[in-house]
């Protein structure tokens, strides 16, 4: 008598933490069998396995599925995997179903965990091997390290608008952005209108003009002088000091982006990585679409890769009826991408508005005639980008950019 491959398992559902992890073991009739609690330490990795070995049934193997591989649970998963024992990922939204599906009111770890280890036998065939690559996960942290300081810097600007706002009502007509090199400057030294008094436009337009490279100078500096307002008020010192220590902080994140982009360049240098060669991706966005990606060998057609962004359409199909709806599902992180990436190479960019990709500007245009909207394009031109992503990651072949052109006149006049 055979049989059936799920009776050759004790399921482990593991509920990952950052002090502590709690593994419930079921047999393949959903019975529980028992539970384990043991530090999120390297060192107590060890007798954990020991401890489940003696918690499996008779005549099968342990199959460990964990909620998280990437993170306070990506330790363990590289010990278990070391250690030749199989690790599935099991998807946090599927635990959380499966809980609704019993009617369990509580969470607990134990509840989360032996949830984890039902869903790990339920789908079975179905889950994805857990590979906790290094090479991938060091291009992660990069991304997300640069990501996080990018919103700090955000933020950032975004107090020092509200700041300036209080001691320049009209300080937005007087540099092009609020972080570039000459307004961090000159708000820096002198935060408040006090603090210009006695400064005499000679000397103002000589300041500005040093950091700005000539670009302003004395008329910018008269500007400035004749716009002036009195918006001194109690405790004004403390307030221009607030200014400063704002900027303090925006230039500190510019450093730590700048250096962070820098170790991205260097680092992708050791991935056979061609995306650079399309005029459009950048250092970041290749990066980024890398480390979302992982090894491209996960996905043996570009249309997997495509489902796994979100891009390719939902059939929802009854009878004779069906009908197709954008997904709102897949990877949403990967999906911005690939739609920032379809804006940057179908429509004109740049001061001069330039078509730095002809194919895909004639492309989205044709798309729009054949009655689709705009957003309808440029999702079509998304889905072509994921067949040229994919192929130039899994081939390492370069992409062939067509020639930069002008915008059409015709289209400006429309546009006006």
């Amino acid at each position: 008598m055979m049989n059936h491959p799920k009776m050759r398992y004790t399921y482990v559902g593991i509920d990952s933490h950052k002090e502590t992890h709690t593994a419930v073991f079921i047999d393949c009739f959903f019975d529980k069998i028992g539970e384990i609690t043991f530090k999120n330490l390297p060192s107590e990795f060890g007798a954990f396995l020991s401890d489940a070995d003696k918690l499996k049934m008779d005549g099968t193997e342990l199959l460990f599925g964990l909620e998280d591989t990437s993170s306070f649970g990506r330790t363990l998963t590289v010990f278990l995997t070391e250690n030749q024992r199989p690790v599935k990922h099991v998807n946090a939204l599927l635990v959380a179903r499966e809980r609704k599906n019993q009617n369990i009111t509580q969470k607990t770890d134990s509840v989360d965990a032996e949830c984890a280890a039902r869903v790990l036998l339920s789908k079975f065939g179905e889950l994805p091997t857990a590979d906790p690559q290094d090479k991938y996960w060091i291009l992660r942290t990069l991304v997300v390290r640069r990501d996080h300081v990018v919103g700090s810097n955000t933020r950032a600007k975004m107090l020092l608008h509200s700041l300036l706002t209080q001691h320049y009502p009209s300080y937005r007509n007087y540099f092009k952005t609020i972080g570039g090199k000459t307004s961090l400057a000159f708000f820096k030294t002198y935060p408040s209108p006090a603090t210009l008094k006695g400064v005499t436009a000679e000397e103002l337009a000589e300041f500005i003009r040093g950091y700005s490279d000539n670009y302003y100078g004395e008329e910018k500096a008269l500007e400035i002088l004749n716009s002036l307002e009195d918006t001194t008020a109690a405790f004004q010192e403390i307030r221009d000091e607030t200014v400063r220590s704002t900027i303090r902080q925006i230039e500190f994140n510019l450093e730590e982006i700048a250096k962070l982009e820098r170790s991205m360049a260097v680092y992708l240098e050791s991935f056979n990585c061609t995306l650079l060669t399309m005029t459009g991706i950048d250092v970041v966005t290749a990066c980024q679409l890398m480390s979302c990606i992982g090894d491209v060998k996960r996905f043996p057609t570009a249309a997997k890769l495509a489902r796994y962004s979100g891009i390719a359409p939902v059939t929802y199909a009854s009878g004779q009826k069906g009908f197709q709806f954008a997904n709102q599902r897949g990877n949403r992180e990967l999906n911005s991408l690939f739609y920032n990436l379809a804006v940057r190479v179908s429509t004109p960019c740049g001061p001069n508005e330039k078509i730095i990709n002809g194919f895909f500007y004639d492309y989205y245009h044709r798309k729009q005639t054949e009655g689709k909207t705009k957003r309808q394009a440029l999702k079509c031109v998304q889905r072509r980008l994921v067949n040229i992503v994919w192929t130039m990651l899994t081939n390492g072949e370069e992409y062939v950019n067509p020639p930069v052109l002008d915008k059409p006149k015709e289209e400006g006049k429309q546009a006006n």
